[in-house]
């Protein structure tokens, strides 16, 4: 009986205790507790529908970023400075350059921070519409009246005081539609034929519109973009291989059937030879005569002579080979280090988000790591050497208003799943 009695004094005691707690706890809609702070289930509810906290966002990832914002404003303005000496660009300011720069990056700032108060879903519920209108803007740049070309390339729409390059959405567009398609898919994803034809058709339209302008390396990106989605989405691993040895393929042909991109092959392997040295080889010859020169420390900021009219597009897709030659060695393994940490923090991002059952979330982050990733990893492999010259920015970095755009409202959609799952694990509903 004694015991009894202690039993039941205990728990009308915890009883007691759960009923003065009753104030700081949140309930279900079914009345029942739940362990989880007021604080945290009210703003939880509150937050549905409304904008993520900016002090959820992943505080380091932030700061890398804008490191190598404000080191690429440096490294553009120390490759463009001597351009006006130049009789093309002799109309241009020394600052030219590095203003556009700036404007770029504060009207892409701007956008990320719209972009960060977008919750999930919606850019879900936009997947498709958003790609679809990516490929008619890549239709009307082709448009003799409507792109601009440069170079003989067409790849910009002009809008007076501001260039905007059709591919760089595309790449955005296509990483979110490929997330979409993989979650609407994911019951028939080990079926070749309903999981996986209906993306590569997609991407191969994509690609028709890349290789008229010409951008090859947009095409290279998205498609590398593409496939990565679907192996993280869980596509057959055979299938997986299929796909991947028909895009080698597929650009096998595409170079063997172009005599000029022939040539940059032959090129990439011997640039110092008479035949290439002044041609195709130009530009990757004295890219590495730059980071030969900086050795392990480099000749200094602002030091460089390649940027003199000898290194074309320097302050664009060579921005690492002035940074080679100024800063060395040492400038360049921080480069490549800064985006290695970059691309796996956003990988782990995305991780965390399936985790949470939030497929599509996971997705869109991992596909963004890849994004700038890989695209990283050509810009350098072409500046230092390793891989065939092709026209790919240094993200965050380099000279480019839409590039940097993108890649701006990009970070902002990994930091508002971050932000997302962060809430989640607080108890909230993203």
């Amino acid at each position: 009986m004694n015991a009894k009695l202690s039993l039941s004094q205990s728990l009308s005691g915890l009883v007691s205790r759960l009923s003065a707690g009753r104030m700081r706890m949140g309930k279900t809609d079914e009345g029942h507790v739940l362990p989880v702070d007021l604080g945290s289930y009210d703003y939880a509810r509150q937050s549905q529908g409304a904008t993520t906290r900016i002090q959820s966002v992943d505080q380091a990832l932030v700061w890398v970023v804008v490191a190598l914002l404000m080191w690429g404003m440096v490294m553009v303005y120390s490759a463009s400075i001597a351009m006006p000496d130049n009789p093309r660009f002799e109309r241009y300011s020394q600052t030219h350059f590095l203003i556009r720069h700036v404007i770029s990056i504060l009207a892409g700032s701007v956008m990320a921070l719209l972009a960060f108060q977008v919750p999930t879903q919606t850019w879900e519920k936009m997947a498709r519409p958003l790609f679809v209108f990516a490929l008619v803007l890549l239709v009307l740049v082709l448009i003799p009246f409507i792109g601009k070309g440069v170079n003989g390339a067409r790849r910009w729409i002009s809008f007076g005081v501001f260039n905007f390059q059709p591919s760089e959405l595309a790449k955005l567009a296509t990483i979110i539609y490929a997330a979409d398609y993989m979650v609407r898919k994911m019951d028939v994803k080990e079926r070749f034929f309903r999981a996986v034809w209906p993306m590569g058709a997609a991407v191969v339209l994509a690609g028709v519109f890349l290789l008229a302008e010409p951008d090859m390396g947009a095409f290279l990106v998205i498609a590398i973009i593409a496939m990565g989605i679907l192996f993280l989405g869980g596509v057959n691993a055979r299938m997986f291989f299929l796909i991947f040895a028909g895009l080698v393929a597929a650009f096998v042909m595409m170079i063997a059937a172009s005599p000029w991109r022939r040539d940059r092959i032959f090129a990439y392997l011997d640039p110092f030879s008479a035949e290439y040295a002044l041609g195709r080889g130009y530009q990757l010859s004295h890219s590495l005569i730059a980071i030969g020169r900086g050795e392990i420390w480099g000749v200094g900021l602002g030091g460089s002579i390649e940027k003199l009219h000898w290194l074309p597009e320097a302050h664009t897709d060579f921005l690492l080979a002035v940074i080679g030659e100024e800063l060395g060695l040492v400038g360049v393994s921080i480069a490549i280090f800064s985006f290695m940490w970059l691309s796996r923090r956003i990988m782990v991002i995305g991780r965390q988000a399936i985790a949470l059952d939030k497929v599509f979330s996971g997705l869109v982050a991992q596909g963004v790591g890849i994004w700038i990733g890989f695209q990283a990893f050509i810009n350098m492999g072409v500046n230092l050497g390793a891989l065939p010259t092709k026209g790919l920015t240094l993200p965050l970095m380099s000279y480019g208003g839409s590039a940097i755009m993108m890649n701006l409202i990009a970070i902002a959609l990994v930091l508002r799943i971050d932000a997302e799952n962060k809430q989640m694990m607080r108890g909230g509903r993203s």
